[in-house]
């Protein structure tokens, strides 16, 4: 088997766990043996970490698939997928690791299986360096389901930084096929919404003066919009451990879903996390595309998978996209090709992101 195994370099580019997630997801749609070398080279500790390694053998467990080398801290695996089963799948990061994670890594898979899926992720919903559960629920689900599928995602309990402990179930069905999007008409902004939360032993006031924090930054931007930041705080019985932030959206005329979102640690100020966030939203309207930063990668492998050609106008292509399409095309036979926007407004910096996608089609339906 070893001479047909793609050999990929998981030290490159964005050198993390993406080029992991994006890889084996492929690999266990294509049938495609792997090996990937170097993982994480591009990061503090280098290796599989627990949210990894959990997501790993979610994909090879729903495709009853070979993998070797799967330890915490390794640094090369094999990966022998086989055939995509729907059902039922558990995967638990026993620490704080996203479930946003888990999800984008076997979310494109159980499209193509073969039967309806349940996808039980455990590990930490509001997460640094990772999407928030509500940024899945509120942004990236309405969009990517432009593809033409619908999941529903139901979050049983959150879980914050250090000990985890959060669930989401998800629920999806396979397709045939995927429909190409067009997400190339910013339109204008017609309302800004969000939540702020605190769970745990944190007071309420924490989140209104997110909240409040927040909407004052906004204010000063754009004067003339109802901006509805509703502070939370999450029932004990559905919250472990103790957390807080802020998520808020922006939806324009056109129906794209824009946000900005941070979370509180000890120590940082409550107007901080809402500032943050708020300022993360401007940027991201700033530069005129109908995507933001963090939704950018998350569709490149829906766009390989898809039938057709997909064109998406964001901002400054991000390093994690960047890397999402240099694996999608090392993997599949979509092509991207990524131009500078002609119709320049003046100091707006968009890009067209097209794809002529391979029209995977799911042979099991």
């Amino acid at each position: 088997m070893d001479g047909d195994r793609v050999e990929i370099d998981g030290g490159i580019m964005e050198g993390g766990g993406q080029i992991l997630r994006v890889s084996t997801a492929l690999s266990c749609l294509l049938g495609l043996p792997l090996r990937v070398r170097r993982i994480r080279a591009g990061r503090s500790t280098p290796g599989l970490r627990p949210q990894h390694l959990s997501g790993l053998e979610m994909i090879r467990d729903l495709c009853d698939g070979k993998l070797n080398g799967g330890e915490i801290g390794s640094t090369e695996i094999t990966f022998t997928p086989g055939k995509i089963k729907g059902g039922t799948h558990i995967a638990d990061t026993k620490t704080a690791g996203s479930v946003c994670l888990l999800m984008q890594v076997a979310m494109p898979c159980v499209l193509f299986a073969a039967s309806p899926s349940e996808l039980h992720l455990k590990g930490g919903t509001n997460a640094e360096m990772a999407p928030q559960i509500d940024y899945t629920v509120m942004v990236f689900k309405p969009i990517v389901e432009k593809f033409n599928f619908t999941f529903n995602c139901d979050i049983k309990r959150r879980g914050y930084y250090p000990q985890g402990g959060g669930e989401v179930v998800v629920q999806m069905s396979p397709v045939k096929e995927l429909s190409p999007i067009n997400l190339t008409e910013r339109g204008t902004v017609t309302k800004i919404y969000g939540r702020a939360f605190v769970a745990g032993a944190l007071p309420i006031k924490l989140a209104k003066d997110m909240s409040a924090a927040a909407v004052r930054c906004i204010r000063r931007e754009i004067r003339d919009l109802y901006i509805n930041i509703q502070p939370v705080r999450e029932p004990d019985d559905q919250a472990v451990g103790t957390g807080s932030g802020i998520i808020i959206v922006a939806e324009t005329s056109t129906g794209c879903l824009l946000a900005g979102s941070s979370l509180g640690k000890r120590g940082k100020n409550a107007d901080k996390v809402g500032i943050e966030a708020a300022e993360m939203l401007l940027q991201n309207l700033k530069h005129g595309g109908t995507v933001d930063d963090s939704l950018q990668d998350q569709l490149i492998i829906f766009m390989a998978l898809a039938k057709g050609v997909s064109r998406v106008k964001s901002g400054p292509i991000t390093l994690h996209t960047q890397t999402a399409i240099h694996f999608a095309e090392q993997l599949t036979k979509a092509k991207f090709t990524v131009t500078k926007s002609e119709e320049e407004e003046p100091g707006n910096d968009t890009y067209i992101i097209e794809c002529q996608g391979m029209g995977m089609i799911n042979s099991n339906l």
